[in-house]
């Protein structure tokens, strides 16, 4: 299947940090039929790699003592140097929220937020490379920041992952770039000012493909998450928005034919 973290500067993994690692690990083993992982390496705290069919698909970590965020997925996108990206990011106008930090053999990693304030990491591998499968059924497919500053976010990606944009629409009812590497789509950016809900802020999400977005929804409630939007149809397949039974949202895709 595609190599999608080979590709640097494009979205290269997902991961989660949860308050009860234990409570959510069968939801989304059940979910999606990923098999879980967990590293008991200290050096690791505790990380474990979901997978499917032998290819690692996602991240789950426990919250640590006095980090005040916790039941969230995080996206990480490629770099070939993490310490170089987040200085181009605070150049570019964002922020460095966590410096870059070497993981073990791993890679190293950086959390940053974009001008808009949505959160996304930066992941430079080593030994874990990120998504070993893509754009099927229990696999992410797209990636994409709803923002509240569309204008300012559209040149930070670009100095800082070298993104170029393809425009879906530019329209007070919708505007939406598609970020490019080369030819290939990699990310979208939302204009999202107009309707995120006060107090909401910018943010990354991601969708995982499914075969079939209404069933899937009905397991999400019966394993017990929650549905935060029902399954609609769209160009691109049906969508819902669902999220886990610690409150973690993340969005499906159907892709059933």
């Amino acid at each position: 299947m595609p190599d999608r973290q080979s590709l640097t500067g494009a979205p290269c993994w997902i991961d989660l940090t949860s308050s009860d690692p234990a409570q959510v690990i069968p939801f989304y083993t059940d979910l999606f039929g990923w098999t879980a992982d967990t590293d008991e390496d200290p050096e690791y705290g505790g990380y474990t790699i979901f997978g499917k069919n032998g290819s690692p698909i996602a991240g789950l970590g426990p919250q640590q003592p006095g980090n005040p965020y916790g039941n969230i997925w995080t996206n990480y996108i490629s770099s070939e140097d993490a310490q170089a990206t987040a200085a181009k990011a605070a150049d570019a106008g964002g922020r460095v929220m966590m410096p870059p930090m070497v993981v073990g053999d791993q890679g190293s990693m950086a959390i940053l937020a974009d001008p808009a304030g949505a959160v996304i990491g930066v992941w430079q591998a080593d030994q874990h490379s990120g998504f070993g499968l893509v754009d099927e059924p229990g696999a992410p497919v797209w990636h994409e920041t709803l923002s509240r500053n569309y204008a300012a976010v559209l040149p930070f990606y670009a100095d800082v992952f070298g993104w170029s944009y393809e425009s879906m629409g530019d329209s007070t009812e919708f505007r939406y770039s598609q970020a490019k590497i080369g030819d290939r789509m990699v990310a979208g950016i939302m204009d999202a000012d107009a309707f995120l809900p006060e107090g909401v802020p910018s943010f990354w999400q991601f969708y995982l493909g499914v075969d079939d977005a209404d069933a899937a929804v009905a397991r999400v409630t019966e394993l017990g998450g929650s549905v935060q939007r029902e399954p609609e149809d769209s160009p691109f397949g049906r969508l819902a928005s669902v999220a886990d039974p610690l409150g973690a949202s993340f969005q499906i895709m159907g892709m059933r034919s």
